[in-house]
């Protein structure tokens, strides 16, 4: 059965890398469309649906950064991959905080673009091999409730929304409850060998879960540090 067409929006104010991303990816098979600032970006997004948002952080008027938090804002869940010339960490790291799902420097291949926007879709699908792979019943933690096969978390019963990234990552750790788990082999866990991932990636990643699980995120109850090591998932109800 063929899967339909991936949907691509890219927002970049740089004509030609508009036409050089358009070009690839859709010899790639991907439907693309390309926008030049967030306006057109709002635009397109009411107009269509699309499975993936490549998003340039420096634009004229409202930048990458916030426009990445205006979406994840109203629960934009759609991945997002940021682009920027600027190749700071700092900068990384706001990004991702913001909600994107991946960050690529310029100037880069087209084809590590590629390899990331393959990566990151299918970290977002639910593909039926996972979903006969896990038939286990919901994770339950405190007032929240955790559905992989749904993809779904909800808080006494009402539903959170969440990107892919904490989504892959929270299954993780529902996975392997009060098993400390190192940076390392969280990022192989949660990602696999699908893209290189920087050092810090994960602790953007745990610090983001944690305000959406957490009462106090700076005193967090269920994603405990192991200074020095890593993160330890301790769900309620268990013994030590």
């Amino acid at each position: 059965m063929l899967d339909k067409t991936k949907k691509i929006l890219i927002v970049d104010d740089d004509s030609r890398m508009r036409e050089l991303l358009h070009r690839y990816l859709t010899e790639q098979g991907f439907g693309v469309k390309t926008v030049h600032d967030s306006k057109e970006m709002d635009l397109a997004l009411m107009g269509d649906e699309f499975d993936l948002l490549v998003l340039d952080l420096m634009l004229p008027g409202e930048d990458g950064l916030t426009i990445c938090r205006r979406l994840r804002g109203v629960n934009f869940t759609t991945p997002i991959i940021m682009l920027t010339a600027r190749g700071d960490e700092v900068d990384r790291i706001v990004g991702l905080e913001m909600g994107a799902d991946d960050y690529l420097p310029k100037p880069f291949n087209p084809r590590e673009l590629l390899a990331r926007i393959n990566a990151v879709l299918r970290r977002h699908e639910h593909s039926p091999e996972s979903e006969n792979a896990n038939k286990s019943e919901a994770f339950s933690f405190g007032e929240f409730v955790f559905d992989a096969n749904t993809r779904s978390l909800s808080k006494s019963g009402a539903p959170i929304t969440i990107t892919s990234g904490e989504f892959t990552l929270l299954k993780v750790f529902t996975e392997h409850p009060r098993q400390p788990l190192s940076r390392d082999r969280l990022m192989q866990l949660a990602r696999g060998r699908e893209l290189d991932v920087f050092d810090r990636s994960i602790d953007v990643q745990v610090s983001r879960l944690r305000r959406i699980i957490e009462t106090d995120p700076a005193h967090p109850r269920y994603l405990q540090t192991m200074w020095g090591f890593g993160y330890v998932f301790i769900p309620d109800g268990e013994s030590s």
